[in-house]
């Protein structure tokens, strides 16, 4: 950083060593480094939690960046802006003049514009004998620029933090709705099972939620509800047994031959064929029962419906290690913080990015991550970033590759090797 370029405050503001900070950073901006203005105002409003303004504050920025001339913020001397009070206040919606005022200086301590003060304190402009602006006195737009890359990195996790969060409350849901019911069948079945107890059990493990619990408050309750509904479940599974003992034993004179020949995927597909609902197997014949047995109400109502994964397993079901997926997609190492990826996590913060350049709606990504995973939604978005070039939309591209994936007619195994091939020195690899 040259010394002749750093500015103090007019009047009686004092120079702070945050402001000094702001202006280091500022002069360290790349000279070819470019970036869509609005774009970039919607990373800071993404980011405000961890950059630390208001949304009046962001409101007063968006003023300042209306007044850019250009879309495209870019390095060099254009980006003082030099508006007055009273311009501001209008593209404010009327804010108070003290109001304005204080939400500029949070700006300014945030770090997000500086103030290049004129000897007299007016904002102004001097042009050369062509028209074209030399020197310009009001607030300096180079740190928005200068960190770009660090507001982008906050608002991917920001956004992930969130979207993990919005996945644990679905995970909670639907363990309390499930273990509510596999209680009351349970009750209804078993009235000699102490349902009373478990359920008293599961209103202390859920009473303790604020209405909007942080992730490590929905993990801690799910870890809790975890081990209940196993063992209501082994409860359940211990009445099946007894059902089919109490069934060999009663009815030992009517059996009906099976028609359908019992075979591994015959016999995991016929579990809700309608010809058999009402059978069970007795010495590979089948008994007809008089009315539908625990096990059917059972796997009517929840079979589908898996156990929850917590959290820290997720990223061993993976079918490709993390290295495979960036040595097919090298390009989205740029975009992990710290212009790095070396974890699962590390992917999906760089894919959130990636979404946003790409311009694929938060909508797209949210259901790719439901239907995907986030994973392996995080790896599509990498396979998308390496073949941006060929690929008109990328979020019409996703959504058809979520809606594939629910036929069962997608898997992101295929198109990670079809990116290894293309590369020269992955051939033996892909092979």
């Amino acid at each position: 950083m040259e010394r002749g370029n750093v500015t103090t405050p007019f009047g009686r503001r004092a120079m702070t060593l945050g402001m000094f900070a702001s202006q280091v950073v500022a002069s360290e901006i790349d000279s070819h480094q470019s970036i869509d203005k609005w774009k970039l105002f919607r990373t800071v409003c993404e980011a405000k939690a961890i950059v630390g303004v208001s949304d009046r504050a962001l409101a007063v920025l968006n003023a300042l960046l209306s007044f850019y001339p250009k879309v495209e913020l870019t390095s060099g001397k254009g980006l003082v802006v030099f508006p007055s009070n009273n311009q501001l206040a209008l593209r404010t919606h009327g804010m108070a003049g003290t109001t304005l005022r204080r939400h500029l200086a949070a700006l300014v301590e945030a770090g997000l514009i500086l103030r290049k003060d004129s000897p007299n304190g007016k904002r102004y402009a001097r042009r050369d004998t062509k028209g074209s602006i030399g020197d310009a006195f009001g607030f300096d737009l180079s740190p928005l620029l200068a960190r770009a890359r660090e507001l982008q990195t906050a608002a991917a996790d920001i956004a992930l933090a969130r979207q993990e969060t919005q996945l644990a409350r679905e995970r909670l849901s639907l363990c309390r709705r499930d273990l509510s019911k596999l209680i009351e069948v349970l009750r209804e079945t078993d009235p000699v099972s102490d349902c009373d107890d478990l359920q008293q059990r599961y209103l202390l493990a859920v009473e303790p939620l604020p209405r909007k619990p942080t992730l490590a408050e929905i993990e801690h309750v799910l870890g809790k509800l975890g081990v209940l509904r196993a063992e209501v479940l082994n409860q359940l599974e211990k009445l099946i047994n007894l059902r089919k003992l109490g069934t060999n034993d009663s009815q030992n004179g009517c059996h009906i031959q099976s028609s359908y020949p019992d075979s591994p995927t015959e016999s995991e597909q016929g579990l809700g064929n309608d010809t058999q609902a009402g059978l069970r197997s007795n010495g590979g014949e089948s008994v007809v029962l008089d009315e539908p047995s625990v096990s059917e109400i059972v796997r009517t109502n929840f079979a589908d419906k898996p156990e929850p994964m917590p959290t820290e397993q997720r990223h061993s079901t993976q079918a490709f290690p993390l290295s495979t997926v960036l040595k097919a997609c090298p390009d989205i190492i740029d975009y992990g913080p710290g212009g790095e990826i070396r974890s699962w996590r590390d992917l999906m913060t760089a894919a959130v990015v990636v979404r946003s350049m790409l311009n694929v709606s938060q909508g797209a990504h949210d259901e790719a991550c439901r239907v995907l995973g986030p994973e392996t939604a995080a790896a599509v978005l990498a396979c998308i970033l390496q073949r941006s070039t060929h690929i008109a939309s990328a979020g019409g591209y996703l959504r058809d590759l979520t809606r594939r994936s629910l036929r069962k007619e997608f898997a992101v195994g295929p198109m990670i090797m079809a990116l290894l091939r293309s590369h020269p020195g992955n051939v033996s690899l892909a092979s």
